[in-house]
């Protein structure tokens, strides 16, 4: 008979797809709202402050899904490169590596004689040793890297579903200060959906979470309506 947990399961934090999603509605929803804003406050046409809205949000969407792509990607390699010296050292120096892993268990608190036991157990198993070895000097799985291409994929979708929220009111015969109030709106109403989700998801304080994101979009629209309204357009 297994053993049962005497706690609520863990969530899955790991693998960048969680942090893809967050930083691509989040990235999406600061990002074109205060370009928007930015253009409304120059006195630019309505057509041309949509023609921005999507631009920015395509621009944005494929630069994030790309920086997540490349960043995953070289990192994968690296930790790749990293595997390899860890699998030539523990066939080329195999007495060195098991006293190494016995002397990292014994820094958790195991004494020497088990630590020493533990250790030459695991190097019995040289795939099994491997993964010990990276996640106690590395700590990662080489078993399980992340995915660049869901995190490329996570990242888009999520970046275009947080910039286009700001463009809504733009569409159509727009005229007048409305449809920047309403962007701002919809900016402040999103970023504070997003700073519960992480409040909620973190296990943190909800309002202040919600403060954080909010106050973000506050200041970076202020800016760049300012930066709009003192250049203008001719």
């Amino acid at each position: 008979m297994s053993r049962e947990e005497l706690h609520d399961g863990h969530r899955a934090v790991s693998g960048g797809l969680a942090r893809a999603a967050i930083f691509g509605v989040n990235d999406g929803i600061v990002s074109n709202v205060s370009l928007i804003i930015g253009f409304a406050g120059s006195g630019a046409d309505s057509s041309v402050v949509l023609l921005a809205g999507l631009a920015g949000a395509v621009a944005g969407g494929i630069s994030m899904a790309a920086g997540e792509w490349i960043s995953i990607s070289a990192q994968n390699e690296l930790i790749e490169r990293e595997v390899a010296v860890e699998w030539r050292e523990l066939h080329r120096n195999t007495e060195a590596e098991t006293a190494e892993l016995a002397s990292m268990y014994e820094g958790h608190g195991i004494s020497p004689e088990t630590a020493r036991a533990a250790a030459e157990d695991v190097m019995s198993q040289p795939e099994t040793a491997l993964v010990v070895h990276a996640r106690e000097e590395m700590g990662i799985d080489p078993s399980n890297p992340p995915s660049a291409f869901k995190a490329a994929a996570i990242s888009l979708l999520c970046f275009l579903f947080g910039a286009m929220l700001p463009v809504i009111p733009w569409f159509g015969d727009v005229s007048g200060y409305a449809p920047a109030a309403i962007s701002v709106a919809i900016g402040v109403v999103a970023a504070a959906f997003v700073g519960a989700a992480l409040g909620v998801f973190a296990e943190r304080s909800i309002p202040k979470s919600i403060f954080r994101q909010v106050a973000i979009v506050i200041v970076a629209c202020s800016i760049t309506y300012t930066i709009g309204e003192f250049v203008g357009v001719s």
